[in-house]
């Protein structure tokens, strides 16, 4: 494995951002970028979860985050409303609140004086599924995704149900979330942290409890499902997944119906949906992200190369210079 302390671009960090959604909420941002972008404006990249970015990815960010600053882009790990550092309660997965956030959150980016106007998102997990979720919002500036270890099929093919029978995750990861929710936000930052934490401790309620209340595939579950709505992503996609995750089966459903903007790339190996796969180790079955490759071609390529592509706009031609170095999988 290769480790890479030096990069084409100086990296400037921001600890702390507040970014404004449309109802006056600022939700709280870390932000890696090329020194001079607001001299000579780069593409950006949007990860969007509720984990904490002060504490909870933090390790994992640093490695990830300023990889790509390095290689000029302008990265930002934005805590979901009611999570870290954010303002407001977080009430469940995938609402309409979080989408329209997310939307927000890439039209504020592609407005800043260091974004050249393009914007990509990537993440794994809750990342990976509201990046599927906002592809078919389409806004304006989104570009491309990279969708890690997620779904299209929120009721069969998650961590709640499965061909119709409750799957014990769906107790345990109710209850993961009941922690991060009960958390507080970090006091260095946001001075108001103790009645944040108590609307949280009050507002968030028992996540289980509604999922629990939908036991069939309803309403409730196709929203955030892409699943049937294939044709509302226009943008390209990177799937990636592992053979011993999760959320295996989802990649060769994106490939299927995707038609040619879609990439899957696999690691052999377990992976977790805690963790990055190393960009580079391998890609194969590409329809080319840029709308220019066949089904049974086999290109290597890195999640750099993807974005380097998409973010920019490419949609008619096949990324002639692909990036080859690679950083280590965290946790």
């Amino acid at each position: 494995m290769r480790f890479r302390d030096e990069f084409p671009r100086t990296i400037r960090h921001q600890e702390h951002l507040q970014i404004p959604v449309r109802d006056g909420i600022r939700l709280a941002a870390r932000m890696w970028s090329p020194e001079d972008a607001e001299h000579d404006p780069v593409p950006a990249i949007l990860e969007f979860i509720p984990y904490r970015k002060r504490d909870g990815t933090r390790q994992r960010d640093e490695l990830h985050h300023p990889y790509f600053a390095g290689h000029g882009y302008a990265c930002l790990r934005v805590d979901l409303r009611g999570s870290g550092d954010s303002e407001g309660v977080l009430v469940d997965e995938y609402l309409e609140q979080e989408l329209t956030d997310g939307e927000d959150v890439i039209a504020w980016i592609a407005e800043q004086p260091w974004c050249d106007g393009s914007v990509g998102m990537m993440g794994i997990s809750w990342g990976g599924f509201n990046g599927l979720q906002l592809a078919a919002r389409r806004p304006p500036a989104l570009g491309a995704i990279i969708t890690v270890a997620s779904t299209d099929d929120r009721y069969g093919d998650d961590v709640h149900y499965m061909g119709g029978c409750l799957l014990g995750d769906n107790l345990s990861w109710a209850s993961t979330m009941f922690a991060f929710n009960s958390l507080p936000p970090d006091p260095e930052l946001v001075p108001q942290w103790r009645e944040r934490w108590h609307e949280r401790l009050e507002g968030s309620g028992l996540w289980l409890e509604t999922w629990l209340r939908h036991q069939h595939r309803d309403d409730y579950w196709r929203h955030g499902s892409v699943a049937g709505h294939y044709d509302a992503i226009e943008v390209p996609v990177m799937a990636v997944s592992g053979w011993a995750d999760g959320y295996t089966n989802a990649v060769f459903r994106l490939l299927e119906n995707l038609g040619a903007l879609g990439w899957d790339s696999w690691v052999p190996g377990a992976t977790s949906t805690r963790t990055w796969a190393p960009p580079g180790l391998r890609s194969g079955g590409c329809r080319s992200v840029c709308g220019g490759g066949t089904g049974g071609s086999r290109v290597s390529t890195t999640a750099s190369t993807v974005i380097r592509c998409c973010a920019s706009g490419c949609r008619t031609r096949r990324c002639r210079s692909p990036a080859t170095s690679s950083v280590p999988a965290a946790g």
